[in-house]
């Protein structure tokens, strides 16, 4: 993983094939996170897919809404190579043919192999919605704690 300067961001990128599921969930829970830390001037978030849907999945949108997130006017974005190549961290969502060898070796790749919520019914689709909490959440303390470390 790259060092970073005290003024360098941390880029991290939330990525998928549609980018209008899971990669959604995770970047509008990596915001609340980045805000509740006070991290807004030390954390960027990229989200993106390979081949990006029109809309975010509505079953997603729903869900989501129970958490208190709006995410009806947010749109799938295709991401670049450059983008991710530019992160010290891609989580893909186990939809991914992410090589590393297309990113590099700086930048720290994982995959959540999560289950698409796309046509789920909302039981599954709030399953998946609160491992991937759980998931930003574990990777924002990691990113705190390595920032400690090497403060």
């Amino acid at each position: 993983m790259t060092e970073h300067s005290d003024t360098d961001p941390i880029r991290i990128a939330f990525m998928c094939v549609q980018n209008a599921g899971r990669s959604q969930m995770s970047t509008a829970f990596a915001e609340r996170e980045r805000e509740r830390r006070g991290l807004e001037d030390r954390v960027e978030i990229l989200t993106g897919g390979t081949h990006p849907a029109d809309h975010v999945h509505d079953e997603v949108v729903n869900v989501m809404e129970e958490a208190g997130f709006d995410l009806s006017e947010r749109t799938p974005r295709e991401i670049t190579l450059d983008e991710l190549r530019s992160c010290d961290y891609v989580a893909t969502m186990g939809c991914s043919t992410l090589d590393v060898g297309e990113v590099g070796d700086d930048v720290d790749i994982r995959d959540w192999a999560l289950e698409d919520p796309d046509g789920q019914d909302p039981d599954r689709v709030r399953d998946i919605r609160d491992e991937i909490e759980q998931r930003v959440r574990s990777l924002f303390d990691e990113i705190e704690a390595t920032e400690a470390a090497t403060s």
